[in-house]
């Protein structure tokens, strides 16, 4: 009997530190870079910590300057809002990002993050801009 009720004691604690994002309540929720309140659904980022520490931002710009600077942190997972679908959050290495100056962000690096190509190019057609992949725009954010 003792050794069943360590097994559920065990199975317990994994399941509770599963790792994973969490929703962010928007207008409650501060960035942990800059520390303003998130209220955009569509530019909203989220980092995950392989630990399952959670780091909320109201700018995709915010979360690529804030993982520049906290390179010792282990990241699990990189999540964007799609901007066509404004609060859903998706992987950010697989999302692809438009810089247009016809789409400001909270921050002014007036980036967006799309979960396929094809929606990015869609928005590009209408509003300009240049297209970039994960790898692409980490650089230039730094610059920016």
């Amino acid at each position: 009997m003792k050794r069943f009720i360590y097994t559920l004691i065990f199975a317990f604690t994994l399941i509770s530190c599963e790792i994973g994002p969490e929703p962010i309540n928007y207008g409650e929720d501060g960035c942990e870079y800059c520390k303003m309140t998130i209220v955009d659904k569509q530019h909203a980022s989220e980092l995950v910590t392989s630990k399952g520490k959670i780091y909320k931002f109201d700018a995709i710009e915010c979360m690529i300057n804030f993982r520049k600077e906290h390179k010792d942190i282990q990241y699990a997972m990189y999540l964007v809002s799609d901007f066509s679908k404004p609060g859903e959050l998706i992987d950010a290495t697989m999302a692809t990002f438009l810089i247009s100056e016809k789409i400001s962000s909270p921050m002014g690096a007036n980036l967006s993050a799309f979960y396929t190509e094809t929606a990015a190019n869609e928005i590009q057609a209408s509003y300009g801009g240049d297209i970039y992949n994960w790898h692409e725009i980490q650089p230039y954010i730094g610059k920016n």
